[in-house]
């Protein structure tokens, strides 16, 4: 089990950088709206392009971006259940998401979302905007960012099965078994002061 969760740990470095990327692709799609905005305004020109190039960034977060949401838990969820489950439960729950709903939801997007991609590539495809960019790129976002998500979802499947088998660390309590530490620390500190 210590190799598969060295493994897992790699996985969430890729996902972590790639989060730390789309930080900057934010960044960048901002700038680029802002400063087509002001172009727009001040000189009466705009470039389709620029527009496309905004729409590819945020495309970009939102795809490459999910594997890194599914690291921190904030995808979504219906806490008022979960909040109420039982900390073994909530794992069994979501190693039965991930491979009932996730790794085949990921498998399908990507069997479909190659053909797209090598069509678009070979084609040549382009936005039908006048001065609209290729469209291969964006299509690749689709096989890579759900080849992300899958392989974040075989990571925190070997997280789950860590903490129901191998005493491991349980990571959808992480925050709270912190919290409870510090104020148990805190408490301690209380009572020798």
């Amino acid at each position: 089990m210590k190799n598969i969760m060295k493994i897992a740990g790699w996985i969430d470095l890729i996902n972590i950088g790639i989060g730390k990327i789309s930080i900057w692709m934010i960044f960048a799609a901002t700038a680029i709206s802002a400063g087509n905005a002001l172009v727009r305004y001040i000189f009466g020109i705009g470039s389709n392009a620029f527009l496309e190039v905004q729409w590819y960034l945020f495309a970009a977060v939102f795809m490459l971006g999910a594997g890194y949401g599914f690291l921190h838990n904030v995808h979504v969820r219906i806490d008022v259940l979960a909040s109420r489950l039982s900390d073994r439960t909530r794992n069994w729950i979501d190693i039965g998401g991930v491979i009932v709903f996730l790794l085949p939801f990921c498998a399908m997007m990507i069997y479909m979302g190659v053909p797209l991609l090598e069509r678009a590539y070979v084609s040549g495809e382009t936005s039908f905007s006048p001065g609209g960019l290729i469209r291969w790129p964006i299509y690749a976002l689709i096989p890579v960012g759900f080849a992300l998500l899958a392989l974040q979802g075989l990571s925190e499947l070997a997280k789950r099965v860590n903490y129901l088998f191998f005493d491991g660390v349980d990571v959808l309590n992480y925050e709270h078994e912190a919290n409870q530490k510090r104020d148990k620390i805190e408490a301690e500190a209380r009572d020798a002061a």
